[in-house]
């Protein structure tokens, strides 16, 4: 038997034991190690007495991968921007950034769902978490907007959308995901989530205002606030301010070198909203919770890739990743309308699995069919399919497969913000969050069709590094 036709089979295997409920970490793992000793056993043609050597091989490179990959460095920023978002929580600086929100934005139609939207935005741009930042305006927002007489289904709805912001805006875990699987630099793929995140966040306020000026009852503004009131709101919400300004410097800084690493900045970035957590009275009990969250989260993510990697491994072995790109780009069609094949085969694959898990399965089949499209990972933006070299094309693709990530967190049946926010609150069924983030599918929708007809949207800032 052919490795490509062991991949196809044992890949075959893992889509089922994903679709019977078995976790990604396992599946991807089981499959991994499965088909790493398929193949060492048929390069042996299958003799008895050469299975143990087939197992012993197998198990050495199952057991090597994942360390070689996850002691890299750069994945210790997942941890740390985690932490800063659970420490942000616990230190009340989101009740600090939705008042702020509130008292500017309120006044306009839908102004508190347009607030919270913004208040996502920006504690997102503290938090690499989309869960947490669901989970968080979940006890903030929805209560507030219920107050005034929102539907609750709409409201739900608002939390569910824009905790996805954290995907994108960076710092953001997946974009670090993305980048150790198709090895490019993290810096330039979290400069790159600044401009689409915040334009993101801008399409679901102006659905938001869209929807409240249509249908009156559904987004009443609240008026009433003075300058004053809005002037004594902003001192609180600075120390987001000053976190987000010290990942740009550390990641780009646009008067002079950068500062030092991501890493580092997100580190800082950590220690100050730390200092403010003590300042605004966190005691242990708050701390030992953040920590405990960041731990859960942290394990959970990096599970996922050490079994993704034992699979991903396999794959290599397996040649299925080239052979996959040969096919792509022997079809006939237009690359951009292959392009748009593959991001609609993510809209519906994430129907059905975690958006970490899912990139992480697929990425290292679809990454290199996307490059050979274009012409290559060395080509030039002259002679390139999409008009961008290959370094270019790598972050514009990874933003709209990070956006796709974004859209499947809300979409049934397993959306998994909209499952946190009914958790939350005991008022809320998981199909009242459903019915309520429907509008925002159109949205979603609108924005990457705009990514992927303007890449400049993507491009302009980390074209500026250089």
């Amino acid at each position: 038997m052919e490795p490509i036709e062991i991949g196809l089979w044992t890949s075959a295997g893992l889509l089922v034991m994903v679709l019977l409920g078995m976790r990604v970490a396992f599946a991807a793992g089981m499959a991994g190690f499965v088909g790493l000793v398929w193949l060492r056993w048929n390069g042996f043609d299958y003799a008895p007495e050469r299975f143990g050597k087939a197992l012993e091989v197998s198990v050495r490179i199952a057991g090597l991968t994942p360390h070689s990959k996850v002691s890299a460095q750069v994945l210790s920023l997942i941890p740390v921007f985690i932490l800063i978002g659970y420490m942000a929580y616990y230190a009340n600086l989101t009740t600090a950034l939705f008042e702020a929100a509130k008292r500017w934005i309120a006044w306009v139609p839908g102004g508190l769902a347009v607030s919270t939207v913004f208040a996502t935005a920006g504690f997102a741009a503290v938090s690499g978490a989309s869960v947490a930042t669901a989970a968080v305006f979940a006890r903030i927002a929805i209560p507030e907007m219920l107050k005034i007489g929102y539907n609750k289904q709409f409201a739900a709805g608002v939390v569910a959308a824009g905790g996805t912001l954290a995907s994108l805006i960076p710092p953001s875990a997946i974009l670090v995901i993305y980048a150790i699987i198709v090895e490019q630099d993290v810096g330039k793929l979290l400069l790159a989530g600044f401009i689409p995140g915040a334009f993101s966040a801008i399409v679901y306020a102006i659905l938001i205002i869209g929807i409240a000026v249509t249908f009156k009852t559904v987004g009443p503004p609240v008026r009433g606030f003075t300058w004053g009131q809005r002037f004594a709101a902003l001192p609180p919400a600075l120390p987001i301010v000053a976190v987000v300004v010290i990942i740009i410097f550390f990641v780009y800084n646009p008067f002079g070198d950068a500062w030092g690493t991501p890493t580092e900045g997100g580190a800082i970035g950590a220690f100050i909203v730390f200092l403010m957590a003590l300042y605004r009275g966190m005691r242990w009990t708050e701390l030992r919770s953040a920590l405990l969250d960041t731990a859960k989260l942290t394990v959970m993510i990096f599970t996922i890739i050490w079994g993704v990697l034992i699979y991903v491994r396999f794959l290599g072995f397996a040649e299925l990743p080239a052979a996959f790109a040969d096919w792509i780009t022997s079809l006939s069609m237009s690359p951009m309308v292959i392009l748009i094949c593959i991001l609609l085969a993510y809209a519906v694959l994430g129907m059905f699995m975690d958006a970490i898990g899912m990139l992480l399965l697929t990425l290292p089949v679809v990454y290199p069919a996307v490059m050979a499209l274009n012409g290559g990972e060395m080509v030039s933006a002259a002679d390139s399919a999409f008009g961008m070299s290959g370094s270019m094309c790598a972050i514009w693709f990874g933003i709209l497969v990070v956006k796709m990530a974004e859209f499947c967190l809300i979409t049934p049946p397993i959306g998994l913000n909209c499952f946190v926010v009914a958790g939350v609150r005991d008022d809320l069924t998981v199909q009242d969050v459903f019915r309520g983030v429907m509008p925002f599918f159109v949205a979603d929708a609108v924005t990457i069709a705009l990514l992927v007809a303007f890449p400049a949207i993507v491009l302009y800032l980390p074209s500026l590094v250089g």
